[in-house]
């Protein structure tokens, strides 16, 4: 009877391995895939900083030929998106307030 017993531990013991061992297999399978996909991302970011850096330079020339001062723009450009997100941060803390205001007159009501 002791070994018939042991026979089954054994037996449930191998499916175990087999379960981890497939899944092993798996997870292997999904770290190549998820190389794959980084590698294909940093060929894309690659060519893209190659292309916004081609960009760049043409607008610079042209800027310069226009008498641009291109400094000054994106200083404008950088002020301008600090308000917006200012103004952002200001309308998104108003509604939290007003939100918390009318739950607190729910809550006495």
């Amino acid at each position: 009877m002791a070994l018939g017993g042991t026979a089954k531990k054994l037996q449930k013991v191998a499916e175990m391995a087999e379960d981890v061992y497939k899944k092993l297999n798996e997870l292997r399978e999904q770290v190549v895939e998820v190389r794959e996909t980084v590698n294909e991302t940093k060929s894309r970011v690659d060519r893209l900083e190659a292309e916004n850096a081609e960009q760049r330079a043409i607008l610079e020339a042209i800027a310069e030929e226009q008498g641009i001062d291109l400094d000054a723009v994106i200083a404008d450009a950088h002020i301008a998106e600090a308000e917006e997100d200012a103004a952002d941060d200001e309308t998104a803390d108003a509604d939290a307030s007003d939100a918390d205001a009318s739950s607190d007159a729910t809550d006495e009501a």
